[in-house]
């Protein structure tokens, strides 16, 4: 019941932004450690990696997963929430320096677990982005087919403070509903420190009920990129 079908993991948020990474660089979003709190337990997510690497101008290829570790009870440590997609802006507007909203979508497959029986699954979503002076907003729908097989809908919106603050307020909201399984709303708010235009640090306090029980969810990590270029230079 816990893990979600997100469209994207744009930090700290379930969902995304209409937006890709710059050709030809690698963009890292990581979260070193996270806590999760439900009614099984606390569990250690650690690490939650995506990488995202732009392949064109308005296009980017992602892979992503995480390491989820039990802690109270204990047990085994799984990969979850693992996949690969391509992601594209199909209409450049204020994200991409122009003017109207920035539309874009994304797609893939979502891979099975390291344990237990779930299997591949698919998902394609929709992503519709608004920037003004005073903030940003994303709104985000999505289909899937799970890794159990079932159809799942997830439908959320993100909002942000000024680009221009240094450290800005963020927050998420979302529903999602499994057929056959589970039904989850979520609240998220952080906050998003922009070093640089390369590098940004951030973190979240996520509540959510599931099936009517609470869960609760600490998230803190960093998004930093670079270009390609500079690897093959440091290994010369």
């Amino acid at each position: 019941m816990v893990w979600v079908v997100p469209a994207s993991a744009y930090r700290p948020f379930d969902g995304t932004d209409a937006a890709v990474a710059d050709k030809g660089k690698m963009e890292i979003e990581m979260q070193p450690a996270g806590i999760l709190k439900d009614a099984s337990g606390t569990t250690l997510i650690a690490p939650a990696t995506r990488f995202n690497y732009g392949l064109t101008e308005t296009w980017e290829a992602v892979l992503e997963g995480q390491i989820q570790s039990p802690l109270s009870p204990s047990g085994p440590s799984t990969l979850t929430a693992a996949g690969a997609f391509l992601k594209g802006v199909l209409r450049e507007g204020s994200l991409q320096n122009k003017s109207g909203i920035s539309v874009a979508t994304e797609f893939g497959v979502l891979l099975p677990d390291s344990r237990g029986d779930s299997q591949l699954g698919a998902s394609v979503a929709g992503i519709v982005s608004q920037r003004w002076d005073w903030g940003a907003i994303h709104l985000n729908g999505q289909i899937a087919l799970t890794r159990e097989h079932r159809a799942d809908v997830f439908l959320g919106t993100i909002v942000e403070g000024p680009a221009k603050w240094k450290v800005r307020p963020v927050a998420e909201v979302f529903y999602e509903r499994e057929f056959g399984n589970s039904e989850t709303i979520s609240g998220l708010v952080g906050l998003i420190w922009q070093v640089r235009e390369d590098l940004a640090f951030d973190v979240g306090l996520r509540h959510a009920v599931t099936n009517g029980r609470a869960l609760n969810e600490v998230r803190a990590g960093l998004s930093f990129s670079f270009p390609v270029s500079r690897l093959g230079t440091a290994r010369r």
